[in-house]
């Protein structure tokens, strides 16, 4: 494959104009091997980790996405913290420890309930604590085994007690407990005390995507809430702090442990692997696991401890996929000793006492500095019912929230952050980047490419076009990455250094109308301007022939193969399982744009850029404006009247997660300040407040143009070629 300038080519193949389509690069579609016209892929996928190989390069990629899993959550900026308001009572006394009943607001409305384990046994100082989010078990914090199926799991030697099989999640806090760990057992959202919100349900629409409010988001902040409790508590030395939990639970252990320096050592059991990723809405959001999977995410927790307890489920090849990339890792960073992994395989899905007993020594080893095996000791049950938090003498609080009375006052709390953030001056403007700016890269995925990262993957061809004109059509990608981005280039023999992208809803063949070249191309080749054009995914050449798209939900029926036709295969239950691990298809356009861009820097050696998005493409062209630093000199959008808060269709293919909640097409338009932008067809688009308050304070305000109604072609082409 020949990675060349299109313009000084080593071999041209030669063709005739023709009024078919003269950009037409794939007469046989075989041709095109995009990997994203492939079918989606899912939470059961391949999700390998290939660790850097330096310090830097890992502490890069740690940075990103650390930054993608807190815009995935809904946390990026981090909600206000407002008071917890904990309650604390019903002491229970057992052998050795206490069991406690709590509940607190992690936000106003919104309630965690759990158990507080509290050792009895008098120490000087401080005690360490572990924090303890318990998983999909039935009933959650009330887990109460069958004893049938406890005596099997006996007679398994998965638990060596009766009790200890009957009540897993008391015999962990209670040995916790008596090893002298403060433990917090709470509630998953929809579990045990937690009923306000029924787990699954209430974080599902196009809105909540929108604003990236998931299920997930809710549980990961009460993560965080229930660990602000912990700490809040005198005796909890804040510097000695473990995470454990199974399944769900563990997925909430890593994630936590992602994102908050406090944690000191972490062990989640039976979650993490390169195969199945989290089955539930309460463990996917969009953009989690976009070119990311749980090694890796649990990886961003090095260089502390951490260790993984395995069964025979999706995670029974941890060993020997997952943990060597994992002690590469680690050993990279000079600490291999700190991570470890461990499977059980005569034994199902669990956290049992096997499980269990490594994890004691774990922590035993890395927050109490102790070595040895350590061997879980007896206890005596509580029934269930009497670990309620709620009685008659405390009542669940009034002011609890069900989802959608939560869900406003979450948009109320996240509309104040962003108005907080609009730029007044010059110091306001670099926060408002740094915030709203991050996010959005974060929401497209890419940059523009580096240079030397394009390839032509096919072609180039050379096409003779009426006065002059020459053509150049390939198919460009991003190195490591499997697009293919049809592209075509026109110019004259006169050319000058300039360059001008042309993104239009039809592809690169709305250059031509009714077989002959726009005059609005003519016009800019007349001035020297070599002209781009694209198909962006899912436009053009990538919109292929209906042929049978069943592929919309999460299990697809195995016939179903999607051939790049759109709609895009959405799940429609939750759009997390899709965009938790494929580009929304806005960031995908936002991506081909961006890589014109690159083409036009790199291969035509533009010296000067400039970028039009026509129609429904403006708002693609924005957000790629806004993701592209000073590379482009000028950039016309057609606002065409768009506002993310309009979709409400999770199939709808200009759908971007977080779009509302980091303020739309208006925040991409103060993205681009102070680059010259003029922006037509915006009546409606309630863009010009943070618009002009942005290039105000960047001193700029002349050189943002705005025009209510769509402006004429010429009056764009002689603004942009001025």
């Amino acid at each position: 494959m020949h990675r060349t300038s299109l313009v000084t080519l080593l071999i041209l193949v030669p063709h005739l104009y023709s009024d078919d389509d003269p950009t037409r690069l794939f007469p046989d579609k075989s041709q095109l091997k995009d990997a994203r016209l492939g079918k989606p892929i899912d939470l059961n996928g391949y999700f390998p980790f290939n660790p850097p190989s330096s310090r830097e390069g890992w502490n890069d990629r740690a940075k990103q996405v650390r930054a993608q899993v807190l815009v995935a959550n809904g946390l990026w900026p981090m909600p206000e913290k407002t008071p917890l308001n904990s309650v604390i009572h019903g002491k229970v006394e057992r052998d050795g420890y206490t069991v406690e009943k709590v509940y607190f607001a992690s936000m106003p409305g919104h309630y965690v309930s759990g158990n507080l384990y509290r050792p009895t046994a008098k120490v000087e100082g401080k005690r360490p604590a572990v924090l303890n989010p318990h998983g999909h078990w039935n009933n959650g914090r009330f887990l109460e085994v069958p004893e049938a199926q406890a005596k099997k799991e006996v007679e398994s030697g998965a638990e060596k007690t009766i009790e200890g099989a009957r009540y897993p999640l008391q015999a962990k806090c209670a040995q916790l407990a008596r090893l002298g760990y403060v433990t917090f057992l709470y509630d998953m959202v929809g579990y045990a005390d937690a009923t306000a919100i029924p787990h699954r349900s209430g974080f599902t629409d196009a809105e909540a995507e929108l604003r990236l409010q998931s299920f997930m988001g809710l549980q990961t902040w009460n993560s965080i809430r229930a660990l602000d409790f912990l700490l809040s508590l005198p005796d909890v030395d804040p510097k000695r702090i473990g995470v454990t939990g199974a399944s769900g639970g563990g997925t909430q252990t890593f994630i936590l442990c992602a994102i908050d320096d406090r944690p000191a050592a972490a062990f989640p059991a039976v979650m993490v692997s390169t195969a199945m990723q989290g089955g539930c809405i309460c463990e996917n959001c969009s953009y989690l696991r976009v070119g990311t999977g749980n090694i890796e995410l649990a990886g961003l927790f090095a260089p502390k401890p951490l260790a993984m307890s395995a069964a025979n489920d999706w995670t029974k090849e941890i060993e020997t996929k997952g943990l060597p990339e994992l002690k590469q890792l680690y050993k990279t960073l000079g600490v291999e000793d700190k991570v470890a992994a461990k499977c059980w395989p005569e034994f199902g899905h669990n956290y049992n006492q096997v499980a269990r007993e490594m994890m004691y020594a774990w922590f035993n080893q890395h927050i109490l500095g102790q070595s040895g095996e350590v061997k879980e000791q007896r206890f005596r049950p509580i029934p269930p019912k009497e670990l309620s938090v709620f009685d008659t003498e405390h009542p669940r609080p009034k002011d609890e929230l069900d989802a959608r009375r939560l869900r406003e006052k979450m948009t109320e709390a996240s509309e104040k952050q962003l108005k907080a953030l609009e730029p007044k001056d010059a110091k306001s403007l670099e926060e408002f980047r740094r915030v709203v700016g991050s996010a959005v890269r974060a929401m497209i995925g890419e940059e523009l490419p580096k240079p030397g990262t394009l390839e032509v993957r096919l072609g180039p061809k050379e096409v003779k076009l009426p006065d002059g004109v020459t053509m150049h059509l390939a198919a460009l990608g991003r190195k490591g990455e499997g697009d293919m981005v049809p592209v075509a280039g026109l110019f004259k023999k006169d050319r000058k250094a300039g360059a001008v992208v042309w993104v239009h809803p039809d592809g690169k063949a709305s250059l031509f109308e009714n077989g002959k070249l726009r005059s609005e191309v003519s016009a800019q080749l007349d001035k020297g301007y070599a002209v781009v054009s694209l198909d962006a995914f899912l436009t053009g050449e990538l919109k292929g022939p209906v042929r049978g798209n069943e592929a919309t939900d999460n299990r697809p029926k195995k016939e179903a193969v999607w051939d790049g036709t759109p709609p895009y295969p959405v799940n429609k239950g939750f759009a997390g399982y899709t965009y938790g691990y494929n580009r929304p298809v806005f960031a995908n356009r936002v991506h081909d744009i961006l890589t014109a861009i690159g083409f036009a820097r790199d291969m035509l050696k533009a010296k000067t850029i400039h970028i039009v998005g026509w129609e429904g493409a403006g708002p693609w062209v924005a957000a790629a404006r806004a993701n592209s630093g000073d590379v482009i000199a000028r950039t016309v959008i057609d606002m065409n009247q768009f506002r993310f808060e309009n979709i409400k269709d999770v199939t709808d293919e200009n759908l971007l997660p977080g779009a509302v909640k980091y303020g739309g097409v208006p925040a991409f338009l103060a993205l681009c300040a102070p680059g010259e932008v003029f922006a037509h067809n915006h009546a409606g688009t309630h863009s010009g407040q943070l618009s002009k308050s942005a290039y105000d304070a960047a001193g700029a305000g002349d050189k943002l143009k705005r025009q209510p109604e769509r402006a004429k072609a010429e009056e764009v082409i002689t603004w942009l070629t001025r």
